[in-house]
């Protein structure tokens, strides 16, 4: 059965977003030729693994017209582009991606991944979208939770879980470039 993983970038104190919602703390950027081999091997393989991508509407919107013309984004943006996406908006009517198939809008993202995972395929990538991955933790479909963790703190932000929630470690990773790579699994 496929998977849903949430893919994170973070502090070290666990703010996924900054007061202005902006995201100054990510380094080690998978895509330009000075980054870490590693890491760019670890980027690379994460991606290769899905084939589906969910965004929250508000993530969609803010990715939209970059994401689709980013051609210096090289492989890794050609691979994101061609994933098939689904955006989740209780507003939104279509969810055009530049000269790419335009996303699906989905009024019930819960139900749309648990049909998802019935199909066959590779894993599902919640990309971002803190408000959407914690609503689809509470409803259990959430699988594993990728922290991509920066060595930068920022005091104040929006941290990443709210609430209680038991993970299992999976793996820990640390890459030349300062990130850490942190896989949970959700224990349902």
């Amino acid at each position: 059965m496929r998977k849903l993983i949430v893919q994170q970038w973070v502090t070290v104190d666990n703010i996924a977003a900054e007061e202005d919602g902006g995201l100054s703390f990510v380094s080690g950027e998978p895509f330009s030729e000075t980054t870490d081999p590693a890491f760019k091997a670890s980027m690379m393989g994460f991606i290769d693994s899905v084939d589906t991508m969910i965004l929250g509407a508000n993530t969609y919107t803010q990715t939209k017209d970059y994401w689709p013309y980013a051609v210096e984004q090289g492989e890794y943006g050609e691979k994101l582009n061609n994933l098939t996406r689904f955006v989740a908006s209780s507003q939104l009517e279509d969810a055009p991606w530049g000269d790419f198939p335009a996303g699906t809008v989905t009024r019930d993202p819960a139900a749309t991944i648990r049909e998802l995972k019935e199909q066959s395929g590779q894993d599902i990538w919640l990309w971002g979208s803190l408000k959407l991955m914690r609503s689809l933790l509470d409803t259990g479909v959430v699988d594993e939770v990728r922290m991509l963790v920066c060595p930068a703190a920022r005091g104040t932000g929006t941290r990443i879980f709210e609430g209680s929630h038991d993970l299992q470690p999976v793996e820990a990773t640390l890459f030349d470039n300062g990130v850490v790579l942190l896989r949970y699994e959700i224990q349902k």
